[in-house]
């Protein structure tokens, strides 16, 4: 795991730009705290900043090839690269390293862009070609990795976060209304990525470079495919796949852990990650998050019914594994130094307010302890877990299914903005545009029934745009403390199977994620099995809303430029109440005024509206 950076002009010579090229690498120190390099020509210049994870004393880039005519810098884990080394030996290949890197640059060499279709992990990494004078820019499939560019007059900028490109002196730090409009709205456009002029590279996707332009292929998308296996055959071959998988993202040169909630998904990943690991006599590492009070004092609400904790412990006891419960206090959620780390790390402020807090300080107890985690990550969007999945009045919504379900958490929310902002925006018609847009490229299978068209489509949703809100979540609060999370649920393979299972076979319990349920029931205690989903958790202690509340009144006497955003009628009112009454919409937009102001400060944005 990695953070690459880069610089191609047709025009300039970048060996003179030396300064500008190491900056750019610098911002990526978080994500490679093990070693730092760059290669520079004429025309390209390429960064690197390493977490050794494979091969530690061989893995060391920028990597060239043997003739030197090719560069590669690369982020991420090719979880197949025995068997790929294996197969490009026998082709005639040489290897000097036992690092993935090297494999996945001899898979260049030998199959050129088509190496993408050949890798099995989570991965982003650019190829300079000196003989053809192309730059390929590849993400893996499902977006676990980030990867962003910003083309130049001559050329391309290119960065696995944001501030690596606006490091660059080409780059202007603008935010225009399209950038707003996807700040304030959980919608996930493709190639989006808020900043005027910087765009994601997709999932899925390549990326070329050249003096003629930019050109972009797309190796691999979701299709809709019959689905022929009866119910247990299912259920079988998602354990097979999932036993395969937990085995295959164990492999590690650091020490490495597991990622426990006490829900379905984590357990599921912790009980396989101990079956695998106890054959070789390992016992499996878990961590939790909690929070102080928390299980003593928890109230259910509409989310979560029950508190985390007790299922922790019961997994954990099952499973034997070394397990170590991080409790975070309502002080520390509210600092706002992390807030800032948090900021930071996304390079915009679009967080999930405390969630944001507690999962970075979460990765920042476990990096004491291990470099690579597992995670149970994307589950929900593979298998079908959310409630709103399940409820008939979001089924039928002309809208993206996630905010349908949350509008009666966020009353009001029209009224958050400064009105003028809000009317240039105009974002009831943008969240309608883009989902209309998704709709259209949902695959169709031929004979397909109606309901069994929309939760098609539901499921495309969430795996092409809210799992990539989670997934660019996850990497970015992990990787600011240089932690390696792998999320085992986000396998193509897995994936493509489940997608193309019929609704009834995902629910045939008359429960939510039924295939994952009975898939790894045989692994789990009976309290796990039998519980109802649980997000991830929040913390309930009125300290922290109170915390809120006071920072976002100084923002208010300080005048900051944040609410000239965010200056709506609910400001007055929310300072004024009682912090014990600061309900859950109220204490979200605090989080993000508070997360605006921070980003204001950091990076100082132009606002074009």
């Amino acid at each position: 795991m990695c953070g690459i950076s880069g610089w191609i002009d047709f025009q300039r010579d970048l060996t003179r730009e030396q300064p500008a090229i190491d900056a750019m690498c610098d911002t990526m120190s978080c994500r490679g705290p093990d070693a730092r390099g760059t290669w520079v020509a004429p025309h390209a210049a390429l960064g690197h900043r390493r977490l050794a994870i494979i091969d530690l004393p061989g893995g060391t880039q920028p990597m060239t090839s043997p003739d030197g005519d090719v560069v590669i810098v690369y982020s991420g884990e090719a979880y197949n690269f025995t068997e790929l080394r294996d197969e490009l030996r026998r082709r005639g290949h040489r290897f000097a390293t036992d690092s993935d890197t090297e494999v996945v640059l001899h898979g260049y060499l030998e199959w050129g862009a088509k190496v993408a279709e050949h890798l099995n992990g989570m991965f982003a990494f650019a190829v300079w070609d000196s003989r053809t004078e192309q730059l390929l820019l590849i993400r893996d499939r499902m977006g676990i990795k980030p990867l962003y560019y910003y083309p130049t007059e001559q050329g391309v900028l290119f960065g696995s976060e944001p501030k690596a490109i606006l490091a660059n002196p080409l780059a202007e730090k603008v935010v225009d209304a399209d950038g707003l409009r996807e700040l304030f709205t959980p919608v996930k456009t493709p190639r989006q990525a808020v900043w005027a002029g910087m765009s994601e590279v997709e999932p899925g996707t390549i990326l070329t470079v050249d003096r003629t332009g930019l050109r972009e292929h797309t190796y691999w998308q979701l299709d809709a495919v019959e689905h022929t296996d009866d119910q247990q055959a299912t259920v079988q071959h998602v354990r097979e796949l999932l036993d395969d998988i937990v085995a295959r993202q164990l492999i590690s040169d650091v020490p490495r852990c597991v990622l426990l909630s006490g829900g379905l998904d984590s357990s599921a990943i912790t009980a396989l990650a101990g079956l695998e690991l106890s054959r070789s006599g390992e016992q499996v590492r878990s961590f939790a998050v909690d929070f102080l009070g928390q299980a003593e004092n928890f109230v259910p609400d509409d989310l979560r019914a029950t508190p985390d904790t007790p299922y922790v412990h019961d997994v954990a006891q099952h499973v034997g594994s070394k397990h170590q419960d991080i409790v975070l206090s309502p002080d520390a959620l509210a600092d706002p130094a992390v807030r800032r780390a948090t900021v930071q790390a996304r390079d915009l402020p679009m967080g999930l307010g405390d969630m944001d807090q507690s999962l970075y300080l979460l990765f920042k107890a476990i990096r004491e302890h291990s470099t690579v985690a597992l995670s149970g990550e994307s589950a929900d969007e593979v298998f079908g877990g959310y409630q709103w999945f399940h409820d008939p009045e979001v089924r039928k919504a002309d809208t993206f299914p996630w905010l349908a379900a949350v509008r009666a958490h966020r009353d009001g929310e029209s009224q958050v903005l400064d009105p003028h902002v809000q009317d240039v925006l105009s974002l009831e018609s943008y969240v309608a545009d883009r989902y209309r847009e998704s709709l259209a490229a949902v695959p169709t299978l031929d004979g397909e029934s109606a309901f069994e068209r929309r939760m098609r489509e539901i499921s495309y949703l969430h795996l092409t745009r809210f799992v990539r809100i989670l997934l660019d979540r996850k990497d970015r609060m992990s990787m600011a403390v240089g932690l390696e999370v792998r999320v085992p649920f986000c396998d193509h393979r897995l994936v493509e199977y489940v997608f193309n299972a019929p609704w009834a076979l995902k629910n045939f319990d008359g429960r939510e994620k039924s295939l994952l349920r009975h898939a790894t029931a045989d692994a789990l205690p009976k309290s796990v099995v039998d519980r109802v989903k649980s997000p991830y958790p929040s913390t309930q202690d009125p300290k922290y809303a109170a915390a809120l509340q006071a920072q976002v009144s100084d923002l208010v006497a300080a005048g900051s430029e944040a609410l000239s955003l965010m200056n709506g009628p609910w400001l007055r009112e929310a300072l004024a109440k009682d912090p014990a009454t600061i309900d859950t919409p109220t204490r979200f937009h605090f989080e993000r005024a508070l997360d605006l102001a921070t980003w204001f400060d950091i990076h100082n944005p132009t606002i074009k509206l």
